[in-house]
C-alpha cells in the first residue's frame, strides 16, 4: 500500500476524525438556540463558532476541565493498543491527567478549550459541505446542504460525473489526517505536564531508582552473607572431621540462613507493598552481635572494641552501618577465610567510625579497586554524606567508614 494511503487505515485517524468534531457539540447546541439552524444566513455561520468562546473559557476555569481533556486525548488523539505496531505510538503520549493546579495550568486549557472549539466547527461544516457537494455531483439529492450556506448549489453531474465527486471526498479525508495531526501536536503543548509536574515526575522516578539500588544492596548484603557464610562453615566442618565442629557449624548455617530469610521476607513485602514501614524492621548496628556471632562460628576470630552509645545512633546510620559491617565481615571471610578480624566502633557527638582490619593476602589486594560489595558500601556511606574508604593499610586489609549523625 502506498505510504499516503497508510493513515487511512488506521483507527486512530478517525478517532481523531470523532474527536474533532466532538469539539463543535457546545457550538452547535448554542446556535440551535440563537441564531438558530432553521434558514442560517452568511452572519449566523460567523456567529457559530464565536457565541461559545466565553462558555469554554469558563469551563476551562475548573480545575477538573484539564483532567477531563486530558483523559480525553489520550484515548482518542493517540495511538493505542489496537495501532501502536502500526502507527510506532508510545506508551506515554505526554498528555497530563491531572488537574489544574495553577492560572497558567488554567489558561493553557482555556487556549485548548478555544482551539478545540474553533477546529471542531471547521470541521464539522467541512465534513458536511464537502460530502454533501459530492453527494449533490452524483444527482442523489438536489442541492448541497444548506443551499443558502457558504456551499451553493452544484447541478448533479449523474453518474458520469462520478470520478469528479470523488474530489471533495479526497479534500475531505486529507483534513481529516492533517487536522488529527495538528491537534495531536496541539494536545501535547497545550495539555502537556506543567513544568513542575515535569518535576514530580523526575522526583518520583529518582525516588524509585533509589529504592531500587537499595532494595538491590540488601538483598547481596543479606544473602551474599548468608551464602558465604554456609560455604565456609561446610568446608570447614568438612576439612576438621569433627562430629563437635560439625555441630557448631550446622547451627551458625541454620542461624545465618533463617536470619536471610527474614531479611528477604522483609524485602518481599516491601516490594508487594505490604509493608507499611519497611524500615522499622531492618537490623541496626545494636544487631550486630548476630553478625560477630556468625563469622566467630566461621572459624575467624573477632574482636572487638566499642567506644561511645550504638543505641543513640539515628536509624538511618545505625541500619545502613549495620550492612556496611555486614559486607565487610563477608568480604573477609570469602576472600580469606576464617581469619582473626579486628572491629573498632567508635560514636562521638558528630560522627560513627567504623574500622574493620583483617590479614593482608594477595586475592584481598585483588579486590582494592571493584568488587561490587566493597562498591556498595562506597556508595552507601556516600549516600549519608560521609566516605569509606577499603584497601591495604599498614600490612592489612582495612574498611574504615565515617559517616557523620546530623
Amino acid at each position: 500500500m502506498p505510504g499516503f494511503l497508510r493513515p487511512l487505515t488506521r483507527a486512530v485517524t478517525y478517532t481523531r476524525w470523532l474527536h474533532l468534531l466532538m469539539g463543535s457539540a457546545v457550538a452547535w447546541s448554542c446556535a440551535a438556540i440563537y441564531p438558530g439552524l432553521s434558514r442560517p444566513a452568511f452572519g449566523d455561520w460567523v456567529l457559530l463558532p464565536l457565541l461559545p468562546v466565553p462558555l469554554v473559557v469558563a469551563a476551562a476555569m475548573v480545575p477538573a476541565m484539564r483532567r477531563a481533556e486530558g483523559l480525553q486525548a489520550r484515548m482518542m488523539l493517540f495511538p493505542g493498543a489496537h495501532t501502536r505496531v502500526a502507527d510506532g505510538g508510545a506508551e506515554d503520549p505526554g498528555i497530563s491527567v491531572a488537574p489544574s493546579a495553577s492560572w497558567r495550568d488554567r489558561g493553557r486549557t482555556a487556549v485548548w478549550l478555544v482551539l478545540r472549539l474553533e477546529a471542531g466547527c471547521a470541521m464539522s461544516l467541512a465534513t458536511v459541505h464537502l460530502f454533501g457537494l459530492a453527494l449533490a455531483m452524483l444527482g442523489t439529492t438536489e442541492a448541497a446542504p444548506w443551499d443558502d450556506g457558504p456551499v451553493r448549489h452544484v447541478a448533479a453531474l449523474g453518474w458520469a460525473g462520478a470520478p469528479l465527486s470523488l474530489l471533495p471526498v479526497a479534500v475531505e479525508l486529507v483534513l481529516i489526517v492533517v487536522g488529527g495531526r495538528l491537534m495531536a501536536r496541539a494536545a501535547r503543548r497545550l495539555l502537556g505536564p506543567s513544568p513542575a509536574e515535569r518535576l514530580a515526575a523526575l522526583e518520583e522516578r529518582t525516588e524509585q531508582l533509589l529504592e531500587r539500588n537499595r532494595i538491590a544492596r540488601e538483598l547481596h548484603d543479606s544473602i551474599g552473607h548468608a551464602l558465604t557464610v554456609a560455604v565456609v562453615q561446610a568446608g570447614a566442618a568438612k576439612a576438621a572431621g569433627d562430629p563437635e565442629f560439625t555441630d557448631r557449624a550446622l547451627d551458625a548455617v541454620v542461624e545465618t540462613g533463617r536470619a536471610a530469610l527474614e531479611d528477604l521476607e522483609r524485602v518481599l513485602r516491601v516490594l508487594r507493598e505490604e509493608d507499611g514501614r519497611p524500615a522499622s524492621g531492618r537490623p541496626t548496628l545494636t544487631d550486630a552481635e548476630r553478625l560477630l556471632d556468625s563469622a566467630r562460628a566461621s572459624g575467624a576470630t573477632v574482636d572487638v572494641e566499642v567506644a561511645g552509645p550504638l543505641e543513640r545512633l539515628p536509624g538511618p546510620v545505625s541500619r545502613e552501618g549495620y550492612r556496611m559491617l555486614q559486607e565487610a565481615l563477608t568480604n573477609v571471610l570469602r576472600h580469606c577465610g576464617p581469619v582473626p578480624v579486628r572491629l573498632g566502633i567508635t560514636v562521638d557527638e558528630t560522627r560513627l567510625v567504623m574500622d574493620v582490619r583483617n590479614a593482608l593476602t594477595g586475592v584481598n589486594g585483588a579486590t582494592a579497586g571493584g568488587g561490587s560489595g566493597l562498591r556498595g558500601i562506597r556508595e552507601r556511606a556516600a549516600l549519608l554524606g560521609g566516605r569509606a574508604t577499603t584497601g591495604p593499610y599498614e600490612g592489612e586489609w582495612r574498611v574504615r567508614v565515617e559517616l557523620p549523625l546530623g
